[in-house]
C-alpha cells in the first residue's frame, strides 16, 4: 500500500509547484512589458482626463489660479448658441464624411476582393491616409483656391462658374468632408477588405450554384457576414469624424461666419485663444459623454459583438 500511495502523493504535490514558479517567472516580464504602455496611459489620458473633469467645474486661465464653480460652466453651455452650432456644424460634417467614406470604402473593398488582391494596389489605395493631414488640406486649398486654384481655373475653361468652395457657407462643410473621405477612405477600405477575407469562399460557391446573381450575394451574404467589421469601421470613423481639427483650422478657422467652427476648434479656441480653459473643458467632458453614448448605441443596436458565421 506504501508503494501505491506514495507516488500519487509526489506528484499532486510536486505539480502545483512547479506551475507556480513557472507562473511567477512569466509574470515579471509580463510586468515589465506592459509597464510603458501602462505610464503611458496613466500620463497622458487617465490623468489628463481625471483633471480635465475638475477643470470642467472651475473658473481657470492659463496665469490664475483655478477657482471652484460647481456646474456654472454647464449652466452657460446651456444658453451659448455658438456651442450648439457647432454641434449641428459637426454633425453635418459627421453625416457627410461617414455616408460617402463608408460607400466608397465598401465599393473599393469589394473592387479588390474580386478583381486583385495586389499589395502594389493596397499600397496605393492607402497611400493618402500616409499623407499628414496638414499637407491634404493646404494642397486642397491651394488647388481649390477661388483666383489660382487649378479646380476653379478648369472650371472658367469650359464655361462654368467658379465655386468658392471654402468661401461660402453652403460649400464650406461638404468640401471640407470631401477632402476627408479623400484621405480616409483607403485606410478604411482595408479595413473592410480584411474583413471580406474572413467570409468562406464556400458561401459564395453555394449562392452561385442556386444561381443567386452578384447584386443578391452583395446584400444577402457579403453585408450580413461583414457586419462585425462595418459596426467597428462605424464606430471608430465617427468617432475620428466628431475630433475633425486640423483640416477647419488649415483652411478655414472657422468661417465663413461659423460654418465651420466644428466643435473640436470652438474647444480650441476657447481654451487657446481666449484662455477660458474651464468653459473648454467643459465643452470637452460633454463631448466624451456624447461619443461614449454613440459608440455605445452603435455596438447595440448594430449588434457590432455577434457575427452570422459562428
Amino acid at each position: 500500500m506504501s508503494l501505491d500511495t506514495a507516488p500519487a502523493g509526489t506528484s499532486t504535490e510536486a505539480r502545483p509547484r512547479k506551475r507556480s514558479k513557472a507562473g511567477h517567472h512569466e509574470l515579471v516580464p509580463a510586468l515589465l512589458f506592459i509597464a510603458p504602455a501602462t505610464i503611458g496611459f496613466l500620463v497622458f489620458f487617465l490623468y489628463p482626463t481625471i483633471r480635465g473633469f475638475y477643470l470642467s467645474l472651475t473658473d481657470y486661465a492659463l496665469l490664475g489660479e483655478a477657482s471652484f464653480i460647481g456646474t456654472e460652466n454647464y449652466s452657460r453651455l446651456v444658453e451659448d448658441p455658438l456651442f450648439w452650432n457647432s454641434l449641428r456644424v459637426t454633425l453635418f460634417y459627421v453625416v457627410l464624411n461617414i455616408g460617402f467614406q463608408t460607400v466608397l470604402a465598401l465599393g473599393i473593398a469589394v473592387l479588390m476582393q474580386r478583381l486583385t488582391r495586389s499589395t502594389v494596389v493596397r499600397g496605393i489605395v492607402l497611400l493618402p491616409y500616409l499623407i499628414a493631414n496638414v499637407i491634404v488640406a493646404l494642397v486642397f486649398l491651394w488647388m481649390l483656391d477661388f483666383q489660382l486654384g487649378i479646380v476653379n481655373i478648369m472650371l472658367d475653361a469650359i464655361g462654368l462658374n467658379r465655386i468658392p468652395f471654402f468661401g461660402s457657407e453652403t460649400w464650406a462643410i461638404p468640401t471640407i468632408a470631401g477632402i476627408n473621405v479623400w484621405r480616409h477612405m483607403g485606410y478604411t477600405a482595408l479595413l473592410i477588405f480584411a474583413g471580406l477575407q474572413t467570409i468562406p469562399a464556400s458561401v459564395y460557391e453555394a449562392a452561385s450554384l442556386d444561381g443567386a446573381s452578384e447584386w443578391k450575394t452583395f446584400w444577402r451574404i457579403t453585408v450580413p457576414l461583414l457586419r462585425p467589421v462595418l459596426v467597428l469601421v462605424l464606430v471608430l470613423t465617427v468617432i475620428g469624424s466628431f475630433q475633425i481639427f486640423d483640416t477647419v483650422a488649415v483652411t478655414t478657422s472657422g468661417g465663413p461666419v461659423n460654418a465651420t467652427r466644428v466643435i473640436y476648434y470652438y474647444i480650441f479656441e476657447m481654451a487657446f485663444q481666449r484662455f477660458d480653459f474651464g468653459y473648454a473643458a467643459a465643452m470637452s467632458v460633454i463631448l466624451f459623454f456624447i461619443l461614449a453614448f454613440v459608440a455605445f448605441a452603435q455596438l447595440r443596436l448594430l449588434r457590432g459583438g455577434e457575427s452570422d458565421l459562428s
